[in-house]
């Protein structure tokens, strides 16, 4: 069910004491050179290909690249995520460029509705590094995050150690609020220190 409450700027406006599950998100974002969207049924293979192409640099700040996935584990994954996207639990999203080609993995996540306030995670795939898809990906998810879905908060987290990564959120406008010391432990078994940058509505 649409939200038909609307603010000055005839933007939607959603209730944030309404159920989630009503709210209606749209499932894809455009910017420049990229199309952003809630996963299919089938685009398992494209995740696996770049996951497999990209492991080496993932297992470095990555918990969920401990092992290569087979391909029909990515697509359960997508075909779960879509799940939690149309639950409104998590909503992942998938980098590709208007070619067509998979750039990568992005989303929302850590959601609370009541705030609300979200997490942008992301990763790009080895290949396409160094070319601004990232920067460019982040700073539209954030503007659909405070426009779209009225977030007050968006957080990106990062490994202190992973300078491309955060500097993509300085990049982006997000201000860093702190460092967790010792906040989770690398696939490596040694402890990582964690920033945590915001921006706020």
């Amino acid at each position: 069910a649409s939200v038909d409450r609307r603010t000055r700027d005839g933007a939607a406006e959603y209730d944030m004491g309404m159920d989630p599950l009503l709210m209606d998100i749209p499932e894809l974002i455009e910017s420049e050179r990229l199309v952003i969207r809630a996963p299919h049924i089938g685009d398992g293979a494209a995740v696996n290909a770049a996951v497999r192409e990209s492991i080496a640099e993932l297992r470095q700040w990555m918990p969920w690249a401990k092992e290569i996935p087979t391909q029909e584990e990515s697509e359960a994954l997508v075909r779960r995520k879509q799940a939690e996207f149309m639950a409104r639990e998590d909503l992942m999203l998938l980098m590709f460029l208007k070619d067509g080609t998979f750039v990568g993995g992005t989303g929302l996540h850590r959601i609370d509705w009541a705030v609300p306030k979200f997490e942008i995670g992301y990763w790009v795939r080895t290949s396409l590094t160094g070319r601004g898809y990232m920067t460019e990906a982040v700073k539209a998810i954030a503007a659909f995050a405070f426009d779209t879905l009225r977030a007050r908060r968006v957080e990106i987290r990062v490994d202190d150690r992973n300078a491309r990564s955060w500097r993509v959120a300085e990049r982006c406008g997000f201000h860093q609020e702190g460092l967790l010391r010792h906040d989770a432990i690398a696939l490596d078994g040694t402890l990582r220190n964690m920033r945590v940058y915001s921006r706020i509505a």
